[in-house]
């Protein structure tokens, strides 16, 4: 079977290296063109276009992946199957029915839940049990296609988006490999989602990433949790964005209630305590502006808050 894979970020790069490790005739890699990055804006290869030179396959990198002359390139390499992964861009009917046997989506939850671009960071903000591994066949509707194959995974009460992405990529590469193998063997029966139980999981940006502090120790916890890494949950101190990471609920706090985001323990011992609307939270980690990820102790001896002062 011959198949372009279609894909950018580092979540890719497993399912693809797990494509030409078993042997599939992989006959082209689309991925997205090279974008500035670093401190020094240099333009970077996206993960899966390194892997994939380094791996001595073709590489197109269409700005958008449409028109004639995009699509006359791609029907050249006679594609029977297109796979996609995390590429960035939504595919028209047209390219998605240009090989022989359609095209196939490795998506990061449980279908039909969590249909969109950011599906892992909202399992964790909206505090799901589990998650897992979706893969089907693409329609026209954004991750509304027939489901072939399914993966579940346990979302742990410490997890962090950056955790269970890391394990996701894993796991679609494993359901990938197990999803063609079936289909193969013609024994895959493709299963229609029940659109009535959809629910989205939009982009995250920074406004998204914002502490609201008025909400339940939980709440806020969970959101920090998922903006891990990237964007990281921030909130203003003194004027300033301070991120903040490893979130643990305190049980049992005692005392007087404190306004939300009020500084209620900053001892390198003890550990950063912030009130939330309801309960407290305290962090493990936390990047001052202007400096690296670090540890919460490490913050608090070099200077940090006060207790008193307050997050906005």
């Amino acid at each position: 079977m011959r198949i372009v894979f279609w894909g950018t970020p580092d979540f890719a790069v497993p399912s693809l290296r797990a494509l030409t490790g078993e042997g599939f005739q992989v006959v082209g890699v689309v991925t997205q063109p090279d974008r500035p990055a670093g401190r020094g804006r240099k333009l970077r290869a996206s993960p899966v276009r390194t892997v994939a030179e380094a791996e001595g396959l073709p590489v197109l990198t269409p700005e958008r992946p449409r028109g004639e002359a995009f699509v006359d390139e791609l029907a050249a390499l006679g594609p029977d199957l297109s796979v996609v992964v995390a590429y960035g861009h939504i595919l028209v009917p047209g390219v998605l029915e240009l090989p022989t046997h359609g095209s196939v989506n490795v998506h990061a939850s449980l279908l039909p839940e969590l249909r969109g671009a950011a599906p892992v960071n909202w399992a964790l903000i909206r505090g799901l049990p589990e998650t897992g591994i979706s893969v089907m066949q693409m329609t026209e509707g954004m991750d509304e296609g027939p489901v072939l194959l399914q993966r579940r995974l346990p979302i742990a009460p410490h997890d962090t988006a950056t955790g269970v992405y890391l394990r996701l990529a894993e796991l679609g590469a494993e359901a990938l490999l197990e999803a063609l193998a079936l289909l193969e063997a013609g024994v895959l029966e493709p299963r229609e989602q029940d659109h009535e139980r959809a629910t989205l999981a939009p982009k995250i940006d920074r406004n998204t990433a914002r502490i609201d502090w008025s909400g339940a120790a939980r709440e806020v916890a969970n959101l920090v949790r998922g903006m891990d890494m990237v964007p990281g949950a921030w909130s203003t101190l003194g004027g300033e964005p301070v991120k903040l990471f490893q979130p643990r609920v305190v049980e049992g706090e005692a005392g007087r209630p404190a306004p939300p985001g009020t500084v209620l323990r900053a001892d390198p011992e003890i550990g950063l305590v912030v009130a939330a609307g309801e309960g407290s939270l305290r962090f493990l980690e936390v990047q001052p502006p202007g400096k690296r990820r670090m540890k919460t102790a490490d913050w608090l001896r070099g200077g940090g808050p006060n207790v008193g002062e307050r997050f906005d």
